[in-house]
């Protein structure tokens, strides 16, 4: 089984009639989309809502949405699940989240990491391909986008219940794949209180963890047996000119029938 996972992905001005199009091979490129085509489950996060109203929340740092029209791109990727537990799905409120989570809904695409309320949020999403389960949990950082109780928005993590979550996902299936939106952006390591926050998680059951946010790659460390990823950098976010930004990767878990598991990186 191939699993591969895709950084943050963004349509923008820069390329929205591509996405209306549904051109992935030009917006792509030929063999990043015949890769992306051998694998079993594809997995992407989207980093801001799909949404054509504007209502933007009082926020820190840019407010994003990708209007209805380039949904076609993303569609055409085929995605087999779609995380949208990040810093960015709240940014024109509960509006806008509803609105991603309808369109993904219609579509038939599976999502992860957000929810009408923190109950719905952290649910987590499981394949069953190949006589194997394989959980995903995706959970972020507190920023502007996260859900309470009584609120909609993305699932925070916390260690007093993320770490409990993510073991008992364990307890389900076969395999767990952690997608963590958190970090230093820009910065292509883990600060000390991220890597205590990964370990535990695979302390706990994760077998890989990917952390998404820094628009950078960043570095690896294996760990009690599973593999920490700090950064994958940008799928397609936009045209900013620094390269960290334009730089990105995709993780690649290649799970044998015997259960041994192999992690890289193109």
């Amino acid at each position: 089984m191939k699993i591969v996972i895709g950084a943050d992905l963004v349509p923008t001005k820069s390329n929205y009639e591509l996405f209306e199009k549904a051109d992935v091979r030009e917006l792509f490129g030929e063999k990043i989309v015949n890769e992306l085509n051998t694998a079993d489950i594809r997995i992407f996060n989207l980093e801001a809502p799909i949404y054509d109203d504007h209502t933007p929340i009082s926020k820190a740092g840019p407010v994003l949405k990708i209007p209805s029209s380039a949904f076609a791109g993303i569609k055409a990727l085929d995605p087999s699940l779609l995380s949208i537990g990040n810093n960015h799905i709240l940014d024109h409120g509960e509006k806008g989240l509803q609105s991603t989570i309808d369109i993904l809904s219609s579509n038939e695409i599976s999502f992860v990491g957000a929810g009408k309320d923190l109950n719905d949020a952290k649910k987590p999403h499981i394949f069953e391909k190949d006589g194997k389960k394989i959980g995903v949990y995706s959970c972020a950082e507190h920023e502007f986008s996260i859900a309470t109780e009584k609120s909609a928005g993305a699932n925070p993590f916390d260690p007093l219940y993320s770490l409990d979550e993510i073991a008992e996902l364990k307890a389900q299936v076969d395999f767990v794949i952690v997608l963590f939106h958190g970090g230093r952006e820009l910065y292509r390591y883990p600060t000390p209180m991220q890597q205590k926050r990964c370990r535990r998680m695979v302390e706990k059951g994760a077998d890989v963890v990917v952390c998404q946010h820094s628009h950078c790659v960043g570095c690896e460390e294996k760990y009690k047996g599973g593999t920490i990823v700090y950064g994958q950098g940008n799928f397609i976010f936009g045209t900013e000119n620094y390269i960290e930004w334009k730089t990105g990767m995709f993780v690649e878990i290649e799970i044998s029938e015997n259960n041994d598991t192999t992690v890289s990186y193109f």
